[in-house]
Parts: C-alpha cells; structure tokens; sequence
C-alpha cells in the first residue's frame, strides 16, 4: 500500500483526485520525502529521524511534500533486521541485478528493497513530485552515501536503491545535509517556469 500525505476530494466532475491544500498552484513542484524525517517512526530500528529546517514547515503549509517510507510500502515490518547492500554495491547494482540486499541476519530483501523502489517512483509520478528529499544511508533512500554491506559502519559514496530509480527516472535526488541546495534548487526551477 501507498502512503502519502495528500487526501482524496470530488471534483467539480464528479471524479476523484488529491487535496490540494490552500495556497496550491498548478505550477508548484512536489518534494517526495522519506516518512522517517517528517518524525514517523518507520526506520528499521522503529526510530524516526526528524528533520529541522524552516523549509520544511513552509513546504508543508504550501501542499509540497508527499510522504513515503519505501520499505513499508512494500510491507516490511518495523522494527526490522538492519540491511545493507551486499559487497560494497550501490543501489544501480541492485537494480541491474548485479547485487543482493541483506539483512544483517543473512537474509535476502532484495524483492522487498525493489518493490520498495517501483512503490516510491510509482507514487512520486502519480503526485507530479520532480524533487526527492531522502534519508542519507539507507540501502533504499541513501543519494550521498550507503554502508558497504559489512555491517561494520563503514560508509561508502553510493544510492540507495530508491534513490537509484528515482534519479534513473530523471527526479532530482537530495539528501537531508542538502535541504538548502533543494531550497536553491526550487527557486531557480519556478522562477524558470514564471518567466
């Protein structure tokens, strides 16, 4: 199942489709962004990483952000077996089925962390999000850095596989040390599109 932040209405035709809080414009570009900065206690440890920034609150009085947790989306559980990409891999690896992701009890989740990928891109298109603004180092919202697989905390530069897809998909990926290169980012993007 799909989580994210917007709500169903009726059209004026009688169709459904999402809220759009007030303020909304039809040129505003959505954040699709992990569901563990926004304070939700989904990371595999049942923790959740909230993220401090002035944007954020903005962001989320404009209707910006469409929240996701990848792996829940696919049904993983939480709390959950930490997992890694196996063999100092990246997440392009994962998905050109060159790389396996473990858990740290020797399991495969591969199938879960893919599922997780198609379910984030799937809800990022359908929401118009052309902007991600993920979890550094996980093995599926990683864009600046990942572990190496060995469980040993040795970091490596890398995507997760979300990440990956995503930015195969041409969304623009930041990390959560890059809230202000999105804030520039989104500037420059719709001063672009007013002019």
């Amino acid at each position: 199942m799909l989580r994210c932040t917007l709500f169903p209405f009726i059209t004026p035709d009688r169709g459904l489709a999402l809220s759009r809080p007030c303020g909304y414009a039809k040129a505003m570009n959505k954040i699709l962004v992990s569901a563990c900065l926004m304070g939700h206690a989904v990371r595999y440890d049942g923790q959740s990483k909230p993220l401090a920034h002035p944007a954020i609150g903005r962001w989320i009085e404009e209707g910006r952000l469409v929240t996701i947790c990848p792996e829940m989306s696919a049904g993983m559980p939480v709390p959950r077996p930490p997992a890694e990409i196996e063999g100092g891999a990246t997440g392009e690896d994962v998905l050109a089925g060159r790389a396996r992701v473990v858990d740290i009890t020797g399991g495969d989740v591969t199938e879960e962390f893919g599922q997780a990928a198609e379910n984030a891109l799937a809800l990022a298109t359908e929401t118009g999000c052309r902007y991600a603004l993920l979890i550094d180092g996980s093995p599926s919202c990683g864009s600046g850095f990942v572990y190496d697989g060995t469980f040993s905390g040795h970091r490596q530069a890398g995507n997760g596989v979300t990440a990956a897809l995503l930015k195969k998909a041409g969304i623009a990926v930041y990390s959560d040390r890059e809230v202000e290169q999105l804030v520039a980012g989104l500037a420059a993007d719709e001063a672009d599109h007013a002019a």
